[in-house]
């Protein structure tokens, strides 16, 4: 079987109906807004991590996080595969890496960062991931960048350094940036290392499976620090919000918009679906606004319109929509 082929059983595996389903107006319309909610909820997740973060400690969020998701991936992958596959020896390393890279250190990072800065900037930063990953796939895959991309590329980074410094372009030349910011930043690495490896692996593993085992691996990598970290006793005695956050977390931001995301690649192909990833940043920024009153500043605004657009050109396929 193709790399092309194994790809496509494991969008069709997400689906559960496969390609071959009926593409009717109504199934459509609810794959168009199962996106539109799998992006609210993940913009969702930076006020979810944001509350969480102000008494639990990060290691201990992750854990419970993926503990939960995983609790869901697992029988999941079990319904929908009729089993659990096997990574081959030479997959086992890779899906291990997808754990302690994409899963561990992105979710500390990020745990760490909202604790210290505004979830609406955590938004926008994390919003440039593409962009890093367009870049570590040219320089590690040799893949090329387009006119349109480096254009894209130079836009979205530009904007990204608004919304770091706050407006004030000097504080990173000078090096006034916090730790909050480079914790998130460490993210958009991590995610971006995460992505080409997990391009390796998805030819063999179904997206499902490979983000069930990832889980699971991030989830056991993560206990030990938990533990140290004091785990029991936030267990014991954290706020019902703070379950609800995590819960959240572990839910609707793992389980719940990985499966409808992946349903919507099948459906509409990556790159009709990928312009849904778009629209977190703003719902990110607007539940931070409704929900922690953070502030929509004149930089933050101007930088949320680079990055997206940014992001949006370095996607962009200049075929789409042609005949």
């Amino acid at each position: 079987m193709t790399s092309r082929e194994h790809v496509r059983k494991g969008l069709q595996t997400v689906d559960g109906r496969g390609l071959n389903g009926q593409n009717g107006p109504l199934q459509m319309m609810k794959i168009y807004v199962k996106l539109i909610l799998t992006t609210l909820f993940w913009g969702g997740t930076f006020v979810a991590g944001k509350l969480a973060a102000q008494n639990v400690g990060p290691f201990s969020i992750a854990f419970l996080r993926f503990a939960i998701a995983s609790a869901f991936l697992l029988p999941l992958t079990w319904c929908r595969e009729g089993k659990f596959p096997r990574p081959k020896r030479s997959q086992i390393l890779p899906v291990i890496l997808l754990g302690l890279i994409g899963i561990a250190l992105y979710n500390v990072m990020f745990y760490k960062g909202l604790k210290i800065i505004e979830a609406s900037r955590a938004t926008l930063i994390i919003a440039t991931c593409p962009i890093f990953i367009t870049v570590f796939s040219a320089a590690f895959l040799k893949e090329k960048i387009t006119s349109l991309k480096a254009l894209g590329i130079a836009v979205s980074v530009c904007g990204a350094a608004v919304v770091i410094s706050k407006g004030d372009m000097s504080s990173i030349i000078s090096g006034g940036l916090g730790r909050g910011e480079l914790y998130i930043f460490c993210c958009v690495l991590s995610w971006a290392t995460y992505s080409l490896i997990g391009k390796g692996v998805m030819k063999e593993l179904s997206p499902l499976t490979a983000v069930s085992y990832s889980a699971v691996v991030g989830a056991i990598a993560l206990s030990v620090p938990a533990c140290i970290e004091g785990l029991t006793g936030y267990v014991a005695h954290q706020s019902a919000r703070d379950w609800l956050c995590i819960c959240y977390l572990g839910v609707f931001g793992t389980v719940v918009g990985f499966v409808w995301y992946y349903q919507g690649v099948a459906r509409l192909g990556p790159t009709r679906a990928g312009l849904f990833i778009n629209f977190v940043p703003i719902f990110g920024i607007l539940c931070a606004r409704v929900i922690l009153k953070e502030q929509i500043t004149l930089s933050l605004a101007f930088g949320a319109f680079m990055v997206i657009s940014g992001v949006y050109l370095t996607n962009r396929n200049p075929k789409f929509g042609r005949g």
